[in-house]
């Protein structure tokens, strides 16, 4: 849904990717530095209650993690693996996310239930990335979605630090909200895999023609 926005994102970062583009700093360096600073953010203030300034700290590293992309295309340097370590840090960083949340919610907020919620998200987020990637690995369309990552992660972290900041209920209807739009979202592409798949079944019998 937030894909609109990415064209205006990348003209904000342009000018600092030029600037990073004439240092020794890689993008897959930004990459990584962008996933433990967000990992160790969320897992160490999250679960001690310190949810806006957590999200505060998440969301400074989130820059860094759309700033590798920018980089990379400036230096010329994008590549299969850089491509591979995002995703791959990707799903480190939302980990850390909602399990920090799950951890308040055990620890301090004393709701096992909304942990339970917060631990779907984080499955149901990963299965969501895992269908497109192994969709398209298959040679199959799948980029459909309602609640991509950068949504699961907006409404996930915005829920947050509203709650750090005092305002009831938002975090728990964040998160139900976030675990309906994920299960939604998984439904979308598993249905998008299986058309894809049935149309070039189809392509493929017609292209053989008829025996004989």
């Amino acid at each position: 849904m937030l894909k609109v926005l990415r064209p205006a994102i990348a003209r904000v970062l342009t000018p600092v990717g030029q600037v990073l583009a004439r240092t020794p700093i890689t993008p897959n360096a930004i990459t990584i530095v962008g996933t433990i600073g967000m990992s160790a953010g969320a897992l160490w203030l999250f679960p001690t209650g310190h949810l806006f300034v957590g999200v505060v700290v998440c969301t400074c590293f989130v820059v860094t993690d759309m700033l590798d992309g920018t980089l990379a295309r400036i230096k010329g340097t994008t590549g299969k693996f850089g491509a591979f370590l995002d995703s791959t840090m990707d799903r480190i960083a939302d980990a850390a996310v909602f399990g920090g949340i799950a951890i308040y919610f055990v620890r301090g907020g004393n709701n096992h239930l909304l942990a339970g919620v917060a631990l779907f998200c984080l499955v149901a987020g990963a299965l969501v990335s895992y269908a497109k990637a192994r969709a398209e690995s298959l040679g199959l369309s799948c980029d459909v979605g309602f609640a991509e990552r950068t949504e699961r992660l907006l409404i996930g972290l915005v829920a947050t630090g509203l709650a750090g900041l005092g305002v009831p209920y938002v975090l728990p209807a964040g998160l139900w909200l976030l675990a309906a739009a994920s299960a939604f979202t998984f439904g979308q592409r598993v249905l998008a895999a299986r058309r894809s798949a049935a149309q070039l079944e189809m392509a493929a019998r017609h292209d053989a023609g008829p025996e004989g």
